[in-house]
């Protein structure tokens, strides 16, 4: 391969800019054919006397076509919110997280490789609500003509499920299991109870599995998959469902893999990708050379995979796994008796090592 790709970066605030840069560090060394068209976002754009998201970070991602970036921490009111505009304005209709035992990590479990695969646009965290007061009563009386009891008083916060998000979510997740070797998808879901809702999800997933049929796919409801998870997680390979199930689950899943630290993430749309970790901007570590920068290199080697520099990814994944197994140079959320505690920054140059 002789083209190099452009990536927007995004460093964030927080810990972010610590953290994705580990990630850039450990990227250029695996080989990969990668520039960095970097950007400020968030309270260091503000700082600046400027949007938190200007107009040229979204351009620049449209453009590319890939971003890797850093957690933002919440603002002010008053100000919008960076991770939230990104998604609406990019429409990035699909998260992916992928939780996976990494040797040497003190977990309750092994062999965990999960992913789930979270549709971002509707459902309850769509923010279609309606505060207690007469906005309320009004959809309270509403409702109570169709014969449904909703106390007065009551605030309203709307879940909704369309057929064409449904659908363009699953056609996503099959696609997406093709290309990375996944051989089976789980749909979970409520829809016993939430039947116009979770029923629309699972009923569009089940039509184009069968249309297509070249992907295993099959159900489960919330409550009992998380049940199993807790047992046997090792049974399950992708997780496909709806916004708020699947905000549980992800951070479900880091907590069987050890740390939300070691959680990559990714958000698709059509045409675009943004590639980010599972956690938060952690104020209080930042500055401090502490944290564990492993979900935001994970993060990056998952873009790698998806630009088709597989054989950098494979060595990013491979030095990490070699540094942790080893345990002579690891942060210390994840350090276990008799593990050498290093810095981000360190942790960064002893994968470099491992790769050689």
């Amino acid at each position: 391969m002789t083209g190099r790709h452009l990536v927007t970066l995004l460093p964030g605030d927080g810990i972010g800019p610590e953290v994705t840069g580990a990630a850039c560090q450990v990227i250029e060394a695996s080989g990969a054919h990668v520039s960095w068209e970097a950007f400020e976002v968030g309270m260091p754009a503000v700082r600046r006397g400027g949007d938190p998201l200007p107009n040229a970070v979204v351009e620049s991602v449209r453009r590319n076509g890939v971003a890797l970036k850093g957690p933002v921490t919440t603002l002010p009111a008053g100000l919008r919110s960076v991770n939230v505009a990104l998604r609406r304005t990019l429409d990035l209709y699909c998260q992916a997280r992928r939780c996976r035992s990494v040797p040497g990590v003190p977990s309750r479990y092994s062999g965990v490789d999960l992913v789930v695969l979270r549709e971002t646009t509707e459902d309850l965290y769509a923010g279609v609500e309606v505060e207690s007061g007469d906005g309320a009563e009004r959809v309270i009386a509403s409702l109570g003509a169709r014969g449904a009891t909703v106390p007065t008083g009551a605030g309203l916060s709307i879940k909704y499920t369309s057929e064409a998000a449904a659908r363009r979510m699953v056609h996503f997740a099959l696609a997406w299991a093709r290309r990375n070797g996944r051989k089976r998808i789980t749909v979970v879901h409520k829809a016993t109870v939430m039947r116009a809702t979770d029923g629309l999800f699972l009923a569009a997933a089940r039509e184009i599995a069968q249309e297509e049929g070249d992907v295993e796919l099959d159900d489960c409801l919330v409550d009992s998959l998380a049940a199993q998870l807790v047992r046997c997680p090792e049974r399950f390979d992708v997780l496909v469902t709806s916004n708020l199930y699947g905000d549980i689950l992800s951070d479900l899943g880091a907590g069987l893999v050890g740390s939300v630290g070691l959680v990559p993430g990714a958000n698709f749309g059509d045409g675009v990708a943004l590639f980010e970790p599972g956690h938060g901007s952690a104020p209080r570590h930042a500055g401090h050379d502490r944290a564990n920068p492993i979900g935001t290199i994970l993060s990056g080697a998952m873009m790698l995979r998806h630009l088709g520099e597989l054989e950098a990814a494979r060595r990013v994944e491979d030095g990490i796994a070699r540094v942790v197994s080893e345990g002579r140079a690891v942060t210390y959320d994840i350090a276990g008796p008799h593990r050498q505690v290093v810095g981000t920054a360190a942790f960064a140059d002893a994968v470099c090592v491992a790769m050689g």
